[in-house]
């Protein structure tokens, strides 16, 4: 009598329409499940992957922040100058915009690797696929909260009126890592399967950094007669929704309820293409890796 192994735990009903397919819902939603569950795994994985780049440095971590601190720097007072913008106001802007922008292009270049740099461990570890998603998040995170010091520092400098809408920072980061989640699934199992798809998304994503309010202020655009009609372009720029819902607590500016809705409509989007991504495809990511 031949016996079907399945990844279900130890209890769980069995829907027998899904016992010889791989391709469910029910296993989608497991493996993330199953992935949130090993929390002090990718836990210690993610704090290692930080340990481990900078092992035998004097200052270790620490240059995650310093390193940010000198390119914002730089930026904000080249920059400031050639915009004529106030440096006490554009370096806080140039600073916050890079903090966010090192999240977001790492859940995306890293993401689209995320499988195939961890083979070994997908091809001979019994282990969800979701753990190296939260792994990389969780990682970025580490990454977030270092450079996170830069951010005060200027604040202490540059004092702006922080008050209780900056709390808001927390819930935005938070919405910013359930979409580095789906971001990470989408562009690695893509990736898996066609391996020209990590130098297009790092391409891609240069460009988008430079298409996006990071180093430029859309005021500036909206200040310029001759360009003020392409302001309204950058709404089309789904990071930019997504920069602001974290920079404008941080910074202490008016909170735009605009951009909310507009990144949450895209996690809800978004999400449900890696879930369905995630259920056609995630038992053939071992052997495509």
């Amino acid at each position: 009598m031949a016996v079907t192994v399945t990844d279900n735990e130890p209890g769980d009903l069995i829907d027998p329409s899904e016992v010889s397919s791989p391709r469910s819902w029910r296993r989608a939603f497991a493996d993330l499940a199953a992935g949130w569950r090993q929390r002090p795994l990718w836990g210690y994985l993610g704090w290692q992957d930080i340990k481990q780049r900078y092992r035998r440095s004097v200052l270790g971590p620490l240059w995650i922040s310093i390193s940010m601190g000198v390119i914002a720097l730089g930026l904000g007072i080249l920059y400031s100058a050639l915009f004529e913008i106030p440096i006490a106001t554009f370096l806080p802007h140039v600073a916050v915009g890079l903090l966010i922008w090192n999240f977001v292009s790492g859940c995306i270049i890293e993401g689209s690797e995320v499988f195939i740099s961890n083979e070994g461990l997908i091809k001979f570890l019994p282990a969800p696929l979701s753990l190296h998603i939260y792994r990389l998040v969780w990682r970025q995170t580490l990454f977030f909260l270092h450079n996170l010091v830069v951010w005060l520092v200027l604040m202490i400098i540059f004092p702006h009126p922080l008050g209780f809408s900056s709390l808001l920072a927390i819930p935005a980061f938070a919405l910013l890592a359930i979409n580095g989640a789906w971001v990470a699934i989408l562009a690695g199992i893509l990736a898996t399967r066609f391996r020209d798809i990590p130098p297009i998304i790092a391409s891609v994503t240069q460009l988008v950094f430079y298409l996006t309010p990071i180093v430029w202020s859309v005021d500036i655009l909206r200040d310029n007669e001759a360009a003020r009609e392409r302001a309204s372009l950058v709404e089309f720029n789904p990071v930019f929704h997504f920069v602001e819902i974290v920079r404008q607590p941080l910074l202490g500016q008016e909170i735009v309820g605009r951009y909310w809705l507009v990144t949450g409509v895209i996690t809800i989007v978004g999400w449900t293409a890696a879930l369905v991504c995630l259920r056609n495809y995630r038992s053939r990511v071992a052997y495509w890796v």
